[in-house]
């Protein structure tokens, strides 16, 4: 016969170690008593005899801190540093956001319920609430540290009583409220600016008053000004900056001559766009003897004027960068200094920062001069009339620019052969009317008048980066590969591509048959060049190249050395182009501290850098690193609203041939649609898969394409496709594609 046990006995024994546990592994959740006894999957009984030792272990642990209860019988984990990350928020137009954590090799996935109401480019506070080996962690926002902007551009729009702002950013995953009796006089449908005046960081809308009216959307003038607002880019500058500019002397003294090495007398001229306004970059000429040539990379001496703790200065770092608008440049200096002063006009004495190589037959520098100069430019060639002149190998100074061709090519095979990668992406430009309609569109190709300014433009970049980074001293120390520079510089780096996206990209192109290499530097290298050679011509050429950019890593601004893999140089720098970006400034007066540091100007870097210690002047390393970090990171916006430039005015183009049937290549597959771009004109659309009505499609994204489940039809990246413009949304700069099967 059994005996009775003590109903005690058989309960349920509640550790502490076992409700820290559930707390740790969902650090960012609330838990309720009620939620805690289901976790520990206690029975009703067992929940009524245990309450008293729960809420007992409950007040324990929130006295160690161990947990916190935010409001009665509320509780969550107690969240110590180490248990923050901070990291920059990336978002997507469904308001999942991602979120960019330095030390992470992955972005941590945060819900769309989680996001606490950030937008793109905030920094914020985050938990781990789901960390996986597999797949991506996901997270949970507990805090906007930081927001990005507080201004945005879009359209103001009326429901009945409510007036709403809806973004131009379709990352931005819902309208804003716009607060009522606002000065600005609002009208339904018409293209403005908000500024939030409330967050309400609880994931709802936020609240804004609108400070501009740009104009009525589709409006020329209204969507390049949207764009410009949307990047931060202006092209008016504080009246202090243009005061200074205007006080500066046009007028070269006799003086300033003195100090400088005379190349006026030696034959030069620049090669640049039909349109350019700003000339940085001049060549000259000189033959010393059948065999031997002087040949000078004329850089704009920028620095002569703009000066340090300027007002010039100042908004030259801000902006950093000159930024090419579809029909306008933003650029990073007024208008005196970009276009008159600084500007490599022809027939006019120019101060410039010169490097000076004495070559021979085989393209090989016997010598090498850095300094600074005064020139004279007698001719401005524009890319085409060189071009024709080395095509018809007749015309006015032909000797020197076939001269300049014959060893840039010979330069160019030699840089190849080491392992330099020759991307040459197709440049989309449009003809526009006299209202900024567009009515055409052309492609700007390389040839070899682009190729030989490009090829001593490198040789410039590169030397000045190999003067100031070898130090002989250094490199007998450390081993050859080292690339540790003695003297603080300011490098243009480009890291190796990331071996999971190299591999990815070959099992793609592999379907396209072609093959690229996956170990070994110039192996990788050479594979590449040569399958951008065989896709040459091909209707798949474009996207390729497209997508082996995407597959290499960033080219950055460091102080930090690595050297540039995609040109295959240990040392490389920003030399040639003073006016339209800064780290070329910066550059400048590095080279021109050290040289003049030394004896005279002067190739020995060794003297030098001693000179330099008994004078203590070297250069802040840290505030040369923020500024290279600032630089590139205004070359990233440069870049965004250039694109966003040329989709508005893709979009605009297409948007008056609906009734037209175009040939168009796969260019990429999603789960929801396929991206096809027209070959004749580069516009890309999206074909949404649920509009396909003879079939219904699903990615199979291990593959790269999609697969009719009815009709086996199979559409992968590469695949010709015929399609009509089904809508063409000039606001959101998006065209919508018909499949015609």
């Amino acid at each position: 016969m059994p005996t009775n046990k003590n109903p005690k006995q058989s309960l349920k024994k509640i550790s502490a170690y076992e409700i820290v546990e559930i707390f740790k592994n969902q650090p960012g959740k609330v838990f309720t008593y009620q939620m805690l006894t289901k976790k520990l999957q206690l029975k009703a009984k067992e929940e009524t005899l245990l309450k008293l030792s729960l809420e007992k272990l409950l007040d324990t642990l929130v006295e160690q801190k161990v947990i916190d209860e935010i409001k009665p019988g509320v509780y969550t984990y107690h969240l110590n540093d180490a248990d923050y990350l901070l990291g920059k928020v990336d978002m997507s137009a469904n308001g999942t956001a991602y979120i960019n954590v330095e030390g992470l090799e992955q972005d941590v996935l945060i819900n769309a319920e989680h996001t606490l109401g950030a937008l793109a480019g905030d920094t914020v506070k985050i938990v781990i609430t789901r960390n996986r080996v597999d797949r991506q962690s996901e997270g949970k926002i507990l805090e906007i540290v930081e927001r990005a902007r507080e201004e945005f551009v879009g359209t103001i729009k009326q429901y009945r009583n409510v007036w709403f702002f809806t973004p131009d950013n379709n990352k931005i995953p819902y309208d804003f409220f716009i607060e009522p009796n606002n000065k600005v006089q609002l009208e339904n449908g018409i293209k403005g600016v908000i500024k939030i005046t409330d967050w309400n960081n609880k994931g709802e809308a936020p609240i804004g008053k609108i400070t501009k009216i740009l104009g009525m959307p589709g409006e020329h003038e209204t969507e390049i000004h949207a764009i410009m607002q949307e990047y931060g880019l202006t092209s008016e500058f504080p009246i202090e900056v243009v005061k200074e500019a205007e006080k500066i002397s046009t007028e070269i003294s006799a003086d300033e001559i003195k100090k400088r090495r005379d190349f006026r007398e030696v034959t030069t001229f620049t090669i640049d766009p039909v349109d350019a306004k700003d000339f940085d970059d001049a060549l000259s000429v000189k033959w010393i003897n059948e065999n031997t040539y002087e040949i000078g990379v004329h850089i704009a001496d920028v620095t002569h004027y703009v000066l340090p703790n300027t007002a010039l200065e100042k908004e030259a770092l801000r902006r950093a960068t000159s930024v090419y608008l579809v029909d306008r440049t933003v650029p990073m200096l007024p208008e005196k200094l970009s276009n008159v002063l600084c500007s490599l006009r022809p027939n006019e004495d120019k101060l410039c920062y010169s490097a000076v190589f004495v070559l021979n037959n085989d393209a090989e520098i016997l010598e090498q001069w850095f300094g600074r100069t005064i020139i004279h430019s007698i001719k401005r060639f524009t890319y085409e009339e060189a071009q024709e002149i080395l095509e018809n190998q007749k015309g006015e100074l032909c000797s020197e620019l076939m001269l300049l061709d014959d060893l840039a090519k010979k330069m160019r095979a030699v840089r190849f052969k080491r392992g330099a990668i020759s991307f040459e992406k197709k440049e989309v430009k449009f003809k526009l009317d006299k209202k900024g309609k567009p009515i055409s569109v052309f492609f700007k190709e390389a040839k070899d008048s682009n190729k030989l300014i490009e090829d001593f433009m490198l040789l410039a970049n590169k030397k000045v980066a190999e003067m100031v980074g070898i130090n002989p001293d250094h490199t007998k120390k450390r081993g050859k590969e080292s690339l540790d520079s003695a003297l603080p510089f300011v490098y243009r780096i480009h890291d190796s591509p990331n071996e999971e996206k190299l591999n990815q990209f070959a099992g793609f192109v592999k379907k396209l048959g072609y093959s690229i290499k996956t170990e070994g530097k110039i192996e990788i290298a050479k594979s590449l060049n040569q399958m951008l050679t065989e896709a040459h011509g091909k209707k798949e050429e474009n996207m390729i190249s497209q997508l082996a950019v995407r597959t290499m890593a960033k080219a950055v601004y460091s102080t930090n050395n690595i050297g540039h893999y995609g040109l295959s140089f240990d040392y490389y720098s920003h030399f040639t182009s003073p006016i339209r970006r800064y780290p070329d400034m910066m550059v400048h007066r590095l080279l021109n501290d050290y040289l003049n540091s030394g004896k005279k100007e002067s190739k020995d870097i060794k003297s030098v850098e001693e000179n330099m210690k008994k004078k203590k002047v070297f250069p802040d390393v840290k505030l040369l690193e923020m500024q290279c970090k600032h630089a590139s990171d205004q070359e990233k916006v440069a870049s965004e609203a250039e694109r966003a430039s040329i989709k508005y005015k893709q979009v605009e183009f297409m948007s008056d041939k609906t009734t037209q049937i175009f040939k168009a290549v796969v260019s990429g597959v999603t789960e929801y649609g396929i991206f096809a771009e027209i070959e004749e004109n580069l516009c890309e659309g999206l074909i949404r898969l649920r509009d396909i009505a003879a079939d219904f499609f699903e990615l199979d994204a291990e593959n790269y394409c999609v697969r009719g489940k009815r009709t086996k039809r199979v559409i992968r990246m590469g695949d010709e496709v015929y399609v009509k413009v089904k809508k063409a949304d000039i606001a959101k700069k998006q065209l919508d594609f018909t499949l015609i099967l």
